[in-house]
C-alpha cells in the first residue's frame, strides 16, 4: 500500500560565506542536525558575478564524511592528497569519501553567465569514519537520464528509477541522489522506502508537494518530507527542477568541528591535534 509523504518542514536557504570568501546559499547545515540524518549540509553556490565565487575553496581538510559536488553549469578545478587532479565540468559529479582524512581544494573558473553547483555532505557511521579515503569523478555523459513519463526527466547520480541505476554505487550509506526536471503542471510520483529520510531542493521554477497543492514551493527552498513510501511533486506554471535526495539515517551522535565531523568531542580534538602535528593524513 502506498502512502504519500507529507511536507514536514520547508526551509529557506540562507546567505552564507564559505571558503576564501564564496557567497552561497545554505539550504541546511549544523542548525538542522539531526533532522536530515544521514545528511549534514547542502550548499547552493550560484551567481552571474565571478566576484561571488572566484576566491574558491583553497586547501582544507575533511574527516568522517563524504562530500558530493554536482556542477549544473560552470567549471571547478580540484586537487587532493590522494593524487587526484582535474576539473568538474558542467553536469559532472565528484563523490569524495574523506574517511580517515584528506586535504583537497576546489577552485571555480570564471564562467560566462550563471554558474551553479551544489555540495552535499553525507555523514559516515562510526565504523567507517576512519576508512581509507576514496574519490569518484563522474562525467556528465556517464549519468543516465530516465524519463518515467511524458514531461518528466530525471538524471540519476545514485539510486534507481525502474531498471536504470546511477553510476555511484557501493555507497557506505544507502542513498539516492536525483536531479528531477518537470514540465509545467506535470506531476512526478516516485517511491522512496519508508526507512529513508528524504528531502527536495527546488532550484528552478516552483512545485507543490504531496497533497498541498495550494502551497507551492519556490526556488532556493528545501522541503523536508515526513513519513510515507512515495513522494508526489507537481510542477508550477513555469515547470520545476529540483534535487531529490534520500538516505538511511545513521542515528549516532554528531560532533562537528568545521570541515571535520566525528562522533565525540575527543575525536574532534584528536583530529585537530593531528592536523597541527602533520599526522592527519593516514593513507598515501
Amino acid at each position: 500500500m502506498t502512502e504519500a509523504r507529507g511536507v514536514e518542514r520547508v526551509l529557506s536557504s540562507r546567505p552564507t560565506i564559505e571558503g576564501a570568501g564564496v557567497n552561497l546559499k545554505r539550504a541546511f547545515g549544523p542548525v538542522e542536525v539531526p533532522m536530515l540524518d544521514p545528511f549534514l549540509m547542502l550548499d547552493d553556490f550560484h551567481s552571474e558575478d565571478p566576484r561571488d565565487y572566484m576566491a574558491g575553496f583553497p586547501w582544507h581538510p575533511h574527516r568522517g564524511i563524504e562530500t558530493v559536488t554536482y556542477m549544473i553549469r560552470g567549471v571547478v578545478e580540484h586537487g587532493d592528497t590522494i593524487g587526484n587532479r582535474g576539473a568538474i565540468n558542467s553536469g559532472d559529479v565528484q563523490w569524495m569519501t574523506a574517511g580517515s582524512g584528506i586535504l583537497h581544494q576546489e577552485m571555480p573558473r570564471e564562467y560566462q553567465g550563471l554558474m551553479q553547483g551544489f555540495q552535499l555532505w553525507v555523514n559516515l557511521p562510526a565504523s567507517n569514519k576512519m576508512m581509507g579515503p576514496r574519490y569518484r569523478g563522474i562525467v556528465a555523459n556517464d549519468i543516465p537520464t530516465a524519463k518515467p513519463e511524458d514531461g518528466i526527466s530525471v538524471k540519476i547520480v545514485a539510486g534507481k528509477i525502474g531498471k536504470t541505476a546511477g553510476p555511484v554505487r557501493d555507497l557506505v550509506v544507502d542513498a539516492q541522489y536525483l536531479d528531477v526536471s518537470i514540465k509545467p503542471r506535470k506531476e512526478f510520483v516516485h517511491p522512496i522506502p519508508s526507512k529513508l529520510r528524504a528531502f527536495g531542493y527546488v532550484f528552478e521554477g516552483s512545485a507543490s508537494f504531496s497533497d498541498e497543492k495550494k502551497n507551492p514551493v519556490d526556488s532556493e527552498h528545501l522541503v523536508v518530507f515526513g513519513d510515507g513510501n512515495e513522494v508526489r511533486i507537481k510542477a508550477g506554471a513555469q515547470g520545476a527542477r529540483l534535487l531529490l535526495v534520500s538516505g538511511e539515517p545513521i542515528k549516532e551522535p554528531v560532533a562537528w568541528g568545521g570541515p571535520i565531523v566525528m562522533n565525540t568531542n575527543e575525536e574532534l580534538r584528536l583530529a585537530f591535534d593531528e592536523l597541527n602535528r602533520g599526522t592527519f593524513i593516514k593513507a598515501p
